[in-house]
């Protein structure tokens, strides 16, 4: 039914349709009835299903597919993006929103083009510097960049049409999501919900960059409360305190589907900052519209529905993760409906008309609720969750990674199944009393990552590294249940792509690029790529003939962050950041895949004090962990500071954290947020903390 739908408003040129760039350029009309050798916008087409009608790679041949080339990338970070092509060419972004064109075919490089960001605003990304992103209207291509900006580029040579900074460059803000096109409006949203900001999405014009519209999710300050829109006077009855002061975030960092017939556009609205509502909005309150999907109308984002997925979050439980439009028949009639499993563990599906609750169930396990209530539309909270109110821990399942990150999703029509990318972690969650915003440098949580980090006791970490694990899970969107599912020890895996095929393909944390049966997930083909993947996959038909293709590098938040938690599990990888492109009888080679190399664990001796040691803890789960991992254990990508000879010299040390001696390579220096002394503890923790893990056999 829905490619129906998707047709006949093709043909109608409705809201959404209309061309720019001439003949051959790309339109709505194109996008909407997206050709099937074609991939022309983030998720294929407006509906983001992530599902081709190619068939001639399928479960029957799959497995004669291998490589028909590949090309090595210059930036050695998560890769993340979703390649797109168009008219025979493919267009790929790399981490620091670099942007590249290469025959789609024969894999020769076309162009290529540098925004240039400087690496100081890597310090700004919570989760690495990848980007998920172009995207594709007239003659033009658009990405948005770590810094802020919108580019858009020509697509026939990479020539820069107009750049817009679309952020206040001196705050946290930053861009890793892909943009989307409507009617001849650029949209793009920004991150930085971590670091006390106020969350919005721009429209701009494709032809010059002129800004049309802003929509912000939460309100602002009470000075601008007499002319803000009614949407906005109503969320700000669910706020309390002096929420504005710490920006309240809402960030709209990744997702976004858009339905032409009914004109509407639909967000994912980011987490609360700071996590905890205890400090964020003291009193309570439901905090819209954060933790939400809201539709706008795109010609001039006004305000039509909103569902709050996690009313008050206080987790980071966002619902900026993948929406999907379909057509299902339920209880005997055809409804159209929204589609989304955010981070908090439940799978919605809503009327994407009305904005009206259908069903709901959790797809993953899950502590936070006790269970759905269907007549109000709401979760059954655990009242143990709100650790902010309780002042006492909470063992949150799923963590702030979320049960469902931002790797898509993929739908299949032939099956009626959602195949979802899934995560399974539990996380302390212990609320920060001493809690100070820092504008400058620190995360904005009102959390204690300190408190949370994994211990140095090897019975606690095994058992811990043996609960966590990602899966591959086929859910039912009717009947709201598991069809099948495939564990996989990786804790954070690529997105997936379905196929008319009966294929579903999705690349894994360990190196693994494998298809399955869309039916019952048995695995029918894989290939060693060397590397991790948490990029999805897209197919294109040049000449006849399917393609697969596929980002791979090592990266993201889970690698960077989270290597405390997941470190050895499986052994890690090292990062090598390619475009691999397959199809049948390809008989391309990667080169031997090298050594993962790492600086032994040879720390200078600890003459530090308990007190530096417990302040250290402290400093280093605010400003340090998420770049360079849970309890000092660092990722592949980034440095392990426990391995580093920076230890070795105070005075070195200092000049590294304290002054910035590396900023240029995206390690700024943090002294404008912590004294010399504070510094110093982080040295002596970091010491303290090699130590420990050497006692324990680390090499």
């Amino acid at each position: 039914m829905w490619p129906r739908i998707l047709a006949v408003a093709a043909f109608l040129c409705v809201a959404g349709c209309s061309d720019s760039g001439g003949d051959d350029g790309v339109t709505g009309a194109r996008i909407v009835s997206a050709p099937e050798g074609e991939w022309l916008s983030y998720g294929r087409d407006y509906g983001e299903q992530r599902y081709s009608p190619l068939a001639s790679i399928s479960t029957e041949n799959v497995g004669e597919l291998g490589l028909a080339w590949f090309a090595d990338l210059d930036t050695n970070r998560g890769q993340e993006g979703t390649p797109l092509v168009i008219d025979g060419k493919i267009y790929i972004t790399t981490a620091w929103s670099m942007v590249k064109a290469y025959d789609a075919k024969s894999g020769e490089l076309i162009w290529e083009y540098d925004p240039e960001v400087p690496r100081a605003f890597g310090a700004k990304a919570c989760c690495d510097v990848g980007n998920r992103g172009v995207a594709a209207w007239g003659d033009k291509l658009f990405v948005g960049t770590i810094d802020g900006r919108l580019i858009a580029l020509d697509r026939e040579d990479g020539s820069v049409k107009w750049d817009v900074v679309t952020v206040d460059q001196n705050k946290a803000y930053t861009i890793t999501g892909a943009p989307r096109v409507v009617n001849g409006k650029v949209i793009i949203g920004n991150g930085g919900g971590e670091y006390a900001v106020r969350g919005y999405i721009t429209a701009y014009d494709a032809d010059d960059g002129k800004q049309l519209w802003r929509f912000y999710t939460v309100p602002g300050s009470p000075d601008e409360a007499e002319d803000e829109p009614e949407y906005l006077a109503s969320a700000r009855k669910t706020w309390n305190g002096e929420f504005w002061k710490l920006g309240g975030g809402g960030t709209v960092w990744d997702s976004m589907a858009y339905d032409a017939e009914l004109d509407l556009l639909y967000i994912g609205v980011g987490n609360g900052s700071p996590w905890d509502r205890a400090v964020r909005s003291p009193g309570g309150g439901d905090n819209l519209y954060i933790s939400s999907i809201v539709a706008i109308k795109p010609d001039d984002g006004a305000y039509v529905w909103h569902y709050q997925t996690t009313p008050g979050d206080a987790w980071d439980y966002t619902a900026t993760q993948h929406i999907m439009l379909a057509d299902l028949e339920i209880d005997g009639a055809t409804r159209k409906v929204l589609m989304q499993a955010p981070k908090n563990g439940f799978f919605y599906v809503l009327d994407r008309a009305t904005g009206e609750l259908i069903s709901a169930n959790n797809y993953a396990p899950q502590t936070w609720a006790t269970g759905f209530d269907m007549k109000t539309g709401r979760p059954i909270e655990n009242p143990a969750a709100r650790y902010g109110e309780t002042g006492k821990p909470f063992l949150g399942v799923p963590g702030p990674p979320g049960a469902h990150g931002w790797a898509p999703m993929a739908f299949s029509p032939t099956e009626n199944l959602v195949f979802i990318p899934t995560m399974s972690m539990a996380y302390p969650y212990v609320a920060d009393t001493d809690w100070k915003p820092d504008w400058k440098r620190g995360f904005n949580t009102g959390t204690k990552f300190s408190e949370a980090a994994m211990p140095a006791d090897a019975e606690v970490r095994k058992q811990a590294r043996a609960a966590t694990s990602g899966g591959l899970v086929a859910w039912d969107p009717i009947k709201q249940e598991e069809r099948w599912r495939v564990k996989l020890p990786n804790l954070a895996n690529g997105g997936l792509l379905s196929t008319a095929g009966g294929l579903i393909f999705q690349g894994q944390g360990t190196g693994e690029f494998s298809a399955y049966k869309a039916n019952d997930g048995s695995k029918v083909w894989s290939f060693a790529a060397q590397t991790g993947i948490i990029a999805p996959p897209i197919t294109y038909m040049i000449e006849g003939e399917q393609y697969i293709a596929v980002l791979v590098g090592s990266g993201g938040a889970m690698a960077i962050s989270a290597g405390g938690i997941i470190a050895d599990n499986p052994v890690p990888v090292p990062n090598i950041s390619r475009l691999l492109v397959f199809r049948l009888g390809g008989d391309g080679k990667l080169p031997d895949a090298p050594e993962l190399a790492r600086l032994p664990l040879d720390p200078p001796a600890f003459k530090g004090t308990a007190e530096q040691v417990n302040a250290g803890k402290y400093l280093y789960g605010r400003y340090c962990g998420i770049c360079h991992g849970d309890a000092a254990v660092g990722s592949v990508v980034l440095p392990d500071l426990r391995r580093s000879p920076v230890l070795e010299s105070a005075d070195t040390w200092k000049q590294v954290v304290y002054d910035g001696l590396l900023e240029a390579n995206g390690m700024v220096g943090f002294g404008e947020s912590l004294s010399e002394d504070q510094v110093e503890s982080l040295r002596q923790y970091v010491i303290a903390r090699a130590h420990e893990d050497k006692a324990l056999g680390e090499k």
